[in-house]
């Protein structure tokens, strides 16, 4: 069985991709991803087709290897019981209303 394929446009260019159904909606980010930054990168210095593609993947892979090397925030556990608590009260007032319609 062959793998499906997702048809993309980077710089109005059609690119057939081959892409497992579940990796669909992750393609699809990082196409746009991409596109943004060529089109960020060819505003600003005019360069076109490969040299183009070639900056944005140095540029994108900078800020990979950038995020990999700074340490990550800590996650402020109160705040983010918190905020769950908030999100489950106005759920609750949600739902209460939506019985009384019944």
């Amino acid at each position: 069985m062959s793998t499906p394929t997702l048809d993309v446009t980077l710089q109005g260019r059609p690119y057939s991709i081959a892409c497992a159904a579940e990796e669909r909606e992750g393609l699809l980010e990082a196409v746009a991803l991409l596109d943004a930054k060529m089109a960020d990168i060819a505003k600003k210095t005019k360069s076109s087709g490969e040299r183009l593609a070639v900056m944005a993947a140095l540029n994108l892979a900078h800020e990979l290897t950038s995020l990999k090397k700074s340490p990550a925030a800590p996650l402020d556990t109160a705040d983010v019981k918190r905020r769950i608590q908030a999100m489950e009260a106005r759920l609750e007032a949600a739902l209460a209303q939506q019985e009384d319609l019944f």
